[in-house]
């Protein structure tokens, strides 16, 4: 069953979808479950490409969807930048054969049609009428609605918007990779126990926070955009060895309690090789209770902080959790974004392989899934 929602209407509806998305997309499809009249997020997704079957593309789609709580009808926004092709018959909108597959797939999934509309640079229109006419862009401005991540409601920039690194000067970067230095070789002589004495006193403070390294991770939320040098020393130097890293992404998506229980199993793992509850597995993998977004935001700041003044050889790591933690928000495009980055610097990091992969095929974190309606 469809539900063509009148000329108006529609254009209303796509005034609102950027503020539902959160940007305003570009060369993409936009999938929107409702549940009754009510749409409850966007997805966007790559326009179908000749490297995938329509088909097996249509149907993942669809099960993207599906997956949303509730769902029993879906919306769905094509943004291109190829054009409306005139013939003799009338308008031909582009995608149109991908959207049939699209709607067809819905369809026997049971779902219910609320519209199907095309943005192009000549103007608007609609996949659900027999002859399609071009509306124009000024009709369908979008609204500037407050969202979560913006409070101004700015949703002018496109999916890649936000995912430049913070600025740093070059004197923000040597202070960092000078302290970073300080920090390690300090580090290997305490070990060998062959410490002077005649230490950079905020390389000592800096080692001294690593004697509780869930505080410490804890300690950098409350000041994401300003750590001081050797604090995001110490902050690369833990992300870049995996039990601290996995320490980090578990208590960050968690709380303190749960960073202390991860560090507990990670040492246990790394001594005797018991296994890491599962519960505390799951979170890696976005299952379980939904993180606190805020949280992960705030997280998210700190390590894109700590990637934009690390020396490049360092960057890896924070990028890698960049991309975790904007993969656990349900912002895979910027996850891919901060992996792209990772791989032009390290193409064989470890941890970006295997989210590379996560995304590539599709997955959410379960718990976006499970989000209120936001339209």
């Amino acid at each position: 069953m469809t539900t063509l929602l009148r000329a108006s209407d529609s254009a209303g509806f796509l005034r609102i979808v950027p503020t539902l998305a959160g940007f305003t997309p570009r060369q993409s499809i936009v999938l929107l479950p409702f549940r009754g009249s009510r749409a409850y997020g966007a997805m966007r997704l790559d326009l179908p490409g000749d490297d995938v079957p329509l088909e097996e593309y249509a149907d993942a789609a669809v099960g993207l969807a599906l997956r949303v709580e509730g769902t029993d009808a879906v919306a769905l926004v094509v943004y291109t930048d190829s054009e409306v092709h005139p013939t003799r018959d009338g308008l031909v909108l582009p995608f149109a054969v991908e959207v049939d597959e699209l709607l067809g797939c819905a369809d026997d999934a049971g779902l219910r049609v609320v519209d199907a509309l095309c943005v192009t640079p000549a103007g608007w229109s609609s996949y659900l009428v027999d002859d399609p006419v071009i509306g124009a862009l000024s009709e369908i401005d979008a609204v500037a609605f407050p969202t979560a991540d913006d409070v101004s409601g700015d949703v002018s920039g496109d999916q890649f918007s936000g995912t430049e690194l913070p600025a740093a000067d070059l004197a923000e970067k040597e202070r960092v990779g000078q302290a970073l230095l300080e920090f390690t070789e300090m580090l290997s002589r305490d070990r060998c126990g062959t410490l002077t004495g005649r230490e950079n006193p905020l390389a000592i403070a800096a080692l001294v926070t690593l004697e509780d390294v869930p505080a410490f991770f804890e300690s950098v939320l409350r000041t994401p955009d300003d750590l001081p040098p050797f604090a995001t020393a110490a902050l690369l130097w833990c992300l870049d060895r995996p039990l601290f890293r996995d320490v980090a992404i578990a208590q960050w998506a968690t709380d303190l309690a749960g960073g202390m229980r991860t560090l507990g199993a990670q040492l246990a793992f790394a001594g005797s090789g018991s296994m890491v509850p599962d519960d505390l597995g799951q979170v890696f993998l976005g299952r379980g209770p939904a993180p606190d977004p805020d949280r992960l935001r705030v997280a998210l700041s700190v390590v894109r902080h700590a990637a934009a003044r690390a020396p490049r050889a360092s960057r890896p790591a924070p990028l890698t959790a960049a991309a975790w933690l904007s993969w656990a928000l349900g912002r895979s495009t910027h996850a891919g974004r901060y992996l792209e980055m990772v791989r032009e610097i390290d193409p064989q990091y470890g941890l970006a392989a295997l989210l590379e992969t996560m995304i590539g095929g599709a997955l959410l974190p379960e718990w976006a899934f499970r989000r209120g309606p936001v339209g």
